[in-house]
C-alpha cells in the first residue's frame, strides 16, 4: 500500500490526551498520510489546541465538529471520513499514542480484502494522570521503558508490545469480528464506503464499531490480525455513560445473524451528498 492514509482520531473534550496523541502522530516515520479530527462536541480549548497543530505541524490535520448533543461518535466519524483525501482509512481514539512505527506497520498490513484490528495496552488511572501532568513522551520510550512500567503495575501488558511477523497466524480467523474496535482498526475507504460507515441508529455509547465490522464480514471483506504489529498506548479514562448498552447489544446481535445487512440504515453516504452538491 504505497498511498495516502486518512488516520481518523476520535475526541471529545480531553486535549491534554488528544496532545499525546497527535505528538505521536507528528512523530511518525512513515510521513505519507493525513489527520482528521473528528471532534464529538468539544469546547474552545480543544480548539486552540488544533489550531496551534494546524499552523506548526509538518502532517496536515482537518478538524471536523459537531454540536455536543451527547455521544455520536458513529455520527463524527462518517463527516470526517466524508472530508479524508486517502484510500485507506485507520481510525484510533484521541486518547491513544501511538509507536514511532505505527503507520508504518499498518501500512505493511494492508491487503486489499481485508481489514485491519490492531490491539492495545492500558494505563493505569494513577499513571495516565502523571504521564499528562508531567507530559512525558510515551512515543519516545524504549522496551525496557515500558517493561519497568508493566512491572510496577503502571500498563497492564508487555508482550502486544514486541513485534512477530507470524504471517500465516494473521489469517486464521478472518470472520472473527470481536475486539476489533476504532480506537485501533484500518480498512479501505472503499469497502467502508461500500457498507454506508458507521450506522448512527447506534445512539449512545457501544457496539457502533462492532457493527460496522460485522457489515464488512458480510460484505466478504475479511480480517487480518494487527496483534504484535501495531500496539497503541490506551490512557486511563471513566467510562462514558453506558445507558444504551443493552439496547445497542440486542441490535447488534440480529446483525450478526442476519448476513444480508451490510449497508448502514444512516451512514456516511448522507455527508458524501453534501459534499457533492
Amino acid at each position: 500500500m504505497n498511498g495516502l492514509i486518512s488516520v481518523i482520531v476520535t475526541t471529545y473534550n480531553w486535549p491534554e490526551a488528544l496532545s499525546a496523541c497527535l505528538l505521536a502522530l507528528m512523530a511518525q516515520q512513515d510521513r505519507r498520510f493525513e489527520i482528521i479530527v473528528a471532534d464529538d462536541g468539544s469546547g474552545t480549548a480543544t480548539q486552540e489546541l488544533l489550531k496551534d497543530f494546524i499552523e506548526t505541524g509538518e502532517i496536515p490535520i482537518q478538524h471536523v465538529w459537531h454540536e455536543d448533543r451527547g455521544f455520536r461518535a458513529g455520527t463524527i466519524r462518517n463527516k470526517a471520513v466524508a472530508v479524508s483525501r486517502g484510500d485507506y482509512l485507520l481510525f484510533i481514539d484521541g486518547d491513544c499514542v501511538a509507536l514511532p512505527d505505527f503507520i508504518g506497520r499498518h501500512r505493511q498490513l494492508a491487503e486489499t480484502g481485508y481489514f485491519v484490528p490492531g490491539n492495545r495496552l492500558l494505563l493505569s488511572e494513577r499513571y495516565t494522570s502523571l504521564v499528562l501532568r508531567q507530559k512525558i513522551p510515551l512515543h519516545e520510550q524504549s522496551f525496557s521503558f515500558f517493561l519497568w512500567q508493566w512491572l510496577q503495575g503502571r500498563i497492564n501488558r508487555f508482550l502486544p508490545l514486541l513485534y512477530l511477523p507470524l504471517r500465516n497466524w494473521r489469517y486464521r480467523h478472518p470472520r472473527n469480528w470481536q475486539k476489533a474496535m476504532t480506537c485501533n482498526l484500518a480498512v479501505w475507504k472503499d469497502n467502508f464506503l461500500a457498507t454506508n460507515g458507521f450506522d448512527e441508529v447506534f445512539e449512545g455509547w457501544g457496539y457502533e464499531d462492532s457493527d460496522l465490522v460485522i457489515r464488512l464480514i458480510h460484505q466478504g471483506v475479511k480480517r487480518k490480525e494487527g496483534r504484535f504489529a501495531v500496539p497503541v498506548l490506551h490512557l486511563w479514562h471513566r467510562h462514558n455513560d453506558r445507558s444504551q448498552h443493552d439496547e445497542n447489544y440486542q441490535r447488534l446481535l440480529r446483525r450478526v445473524a442476519d448476513t444480508t445487512m451490510i449497508r448502514a440504515e444512516q451512514g456516511v453516504s448522507q455527508y458524501l451528498e453534501t459534499i457533492c452538491g
